[in-house]
């Protein structure tokens, strides 16, 4: 009869509604970890953990900075002020693939001291894995024809900042200097200095004006 026909496929519908409980899709792309359950066992909805799923590609790497590290960048860093992140793996070799941030905390931990952040790989041949430790280098800013000196060529005067550098007589000679931000202990120069310019870098305090010098070039451009 057509009331048996229309309950018949009744019970299809909810059989297959019922099967398709049988497969549980994850929601991203990922590996899933050991199976808390075996082949033909009870199961209850939302009380039972079959197995925990892993996101491979893209991965996400959490870091953080100290409050020091963040002033020797430049401030506090963001999706904005950071153009790129590299990791250096355990072997020493840099990861091919730069990140991007995707989250950057808006304090300081009260507790450690740090901004945390967060960065996104492409990882499709699954060279990172969950739980692994990499060490971060993040890029804020790039700069062309500017030099690096240590903190301690770097003196101060009434007029500003100077340098010894070695002239043609191989004598002292003060050069002002145009100082920009600190990068671990050295000096940012942005400008007073020529490539091929000879700066003393050791023993200052005996360095005096036109005295003579041994050359020794040990800067950085």
């Amino acid at each position: 009869s057509v009331a048996a026909l229309a309950q018949s496929r009744a019970n299809l519908k909810q059989a297959e509604l019922n099967l398709s409980y049988t497969n549980v899709t994850a929601p991203v792309d990922g590996i899933s970890g050991r199976f808390q359950f075996s082949e033909g066992a009870l199961v209850a909805a939302n009380t039972s953990l079959l197995t925990t799923l892993a996101q491979i590609n893209p991965i996400w790497v959490r870091f953080s900075f100290s409050d020091n590290e963040l002033k020797q960048l430049g401030g506090a860093l963001n999706e904005k002020n950071v153009q790129e992140v590299s990791i250096i793996l355990s072997d020493g070799n840099e990861y091919a693939k730069k990140g991007k941030i995707n989250f950057a905390a808006s304090e300081i931990n009260p507790t450690l001291g740090t901004q945390e952040l967060r960065a996104t790989f492409e990882n499709n041949e699954r060279q990172i894995l969950p739980g692994q430790f990499v060490r971060v280098r993040v890029t804020t800013g790039k700069k062309d024809g500017v030099f690096v000196l240590p903190q301690l060529a770097v003196l101060n005067s009434d007029q500003g900042k100077f340098v010894f550098v070695v002239n043609e007589k191989n004598q002292a000679t003060p050069r002002p200097v145009m100082t920009g931000e600190w990068k671990g202990k050295d000096w940012v120069i942005l400008g007073g200095l020529q490539a091929g310019d000879k700066v003393i870098i050791d023993n200052l305090i005996k360095v005096r004006p036109g005295m003579p010098v041994t050359n020794m070039p040990n800067f950085k451009k």
